[in-house]
């Protein structure tokens, strides 16, 4: 953390909570000055804040910089005090270093501020001024709900679909991605509404959104409908769940889109936009991910940001019998699925696309090779990241030297 400790004389850690907080606030000898709950309250917690400052500089350390503990970090940042964070992997491990196995508020604030006082290089820094980024992560967050419910809804569908008749589903499944398909199941959700309407109607709907496809489309319901002549039991239910299933995943995808527009407004009035979409495999959507999860944090190295997303690769030694590298299942999640799709898309890049039939090639599975091109692209991001220049295809070593 970029944070002159040395200046601090009060360290407040917060456990904070949904209605209330715990605060417990050390001194540089590790006297404790403040031991209680405080309620989230601005009022409450700025009086308790200017209140400690009067012993010196106060450092304010949260477990939680966004969501609940937003409040507290705006507030302490407001009334002049230095904000930092410290994150879960690291609180679980500096609290299985004191004594007791409670777990209370109390403690985890004692811990917390225990933590500030004497393990500073433990700590990230919170910068929340760049508005950008708040309403990037609060975007972001939603998208990610409307497409788990994208996919459970189209789950649904093809569930539906597989249970009254199988063959209709090879037909229509895989492109329910379409806007063309959820409208047609919106008017003709079932087989006997799609061979009651004919090939005319059913074609003239999908032309209103998949012109191209629509032909295609309704011959290949045409010949599904041919291989099941009896009617499964349920079908008529299924007739009026499906076409609500259908309106409410264009909703979600109507949804989806306009937070796309709004996500892509943003990223791109953001100063590291060109510098990140540079990179082969990044748009909108993953460069917002990455500002979201990156920007504010201190990496001391390339390595260092690799291990923060998870795709750093796990060395395990014991003796003789235990060796070898293995996939991190800790991390950052969400940013590792940002790089991991990031690489996946990249692999139409050549020096991208090299590397990973290398790694196939020395016997790795598809997920193992694009994890190895994750790592690989890390080292690039997090040059790209510290000096603000874009990205550069790597030069091929065999080329001739200028003259």
């Amino acid at each position: 953390m970029i944070l002159e400790h040395e200046s601090v004389d009060v360290f407040l850690g917060l456990d904070v909570g949904k209605t209330g907080h715990h605060a417990v606030a050390l001194n540089r000898a590790g006297k404790k000055l403040y031991d209680k709950a405080l309620p989230q309250d601005e009022t409450k917690m700025r009086d308790i804040i200017i209140k400690l400052t009067e012993q010196g500089k106060v450092l304010v350390i949260v477990d939680q910089p966004a969501s609940i503990g937003a409040l507290p970090v705006a507030v302490a940042r407001d009334a002049g005090a230095t904000v930092g964070y410290l994150p879960g992997l690291a609180m679980r491990r500096i609290a299985d270093l004191h004594p007791g196995q409670a777990k209370t508020d109390a403690r985890d604030a004692a811990i917390i501020a225990e933590a500030a006082r004497s393990m500073p290089h433990t700590l990230r820094s919170v910068e929340l001024d760049d508005e950008t980024l708040a309403e990037l992560g609060v975007l972001c967050g939603f998208d990610d709900d409307l497409t788990g419910q994208i996919t459970a809804t189209s789950n649904r569908i093809r569930g539906l679909l597989t249970q009254i008749h199988p063959a209709l589903e090879r037909a229509l499944g895989p492109h329910l991605d379409h806007p063309a398909v959820a409208d047609l199941l919106t008017r003709y959700p079932t087989p006997q509404a799609l061979r009651t309407a004919g090939r005319g109607h059913v074609r003239a709907r999908l032309k209103k959104h998949a012109p191209r496809a629509a032909e295609r489309l309704t011959e290949a319901i045409f010949d599904a409908l041919g291989q099941q002549t009896v009617v499964v039991v349920g079908t008529s239910a299924a007739g009026i769940v499906l076409p609500k299933l259908a309106e409410q995943l264009l909703a979600l995808r109507r949804q989806r889109d306009e937070i796309t527009a709004q996500v892509e407004a943003l990223v791109e009035a953001h100063p590291l936009y060109e510098v990140l979409t540079s990179m082969p495999g990044i748009g909108v959507r993953t460069c917002a991910r990455i500002l979201t999860e990156v920007t504010g944090k201190h990496f001391a190295s390339a390595a260092h940001l690799a291990s923060y997303a998870g795709i750093a690769p796990v060395t395990r030694r014991s003796g003789t019998s235990i060796r070898g590298e293995h996939p991190s299942r800790r991390g950052n999640k969400k940013l590792k699925r940002a790089l991991f799709l990031s690489a996946f898309a990249a692999l139409h890049h050549p020096a991208s696309r090299a590397y990973y039939d290398r790694k196939r090639a020395e016997g790795k599975r598809h997920n193992q090779a694009i994890i190895a091109l994750a790592r690989r692209r890390s080292d690039v991001l997090f040059a790209m990241l510290r000096d603000g220049t874009l990205f550069e295809d790597p030069v091929p070593k065999n080329l001739p030297s200028a003259a």
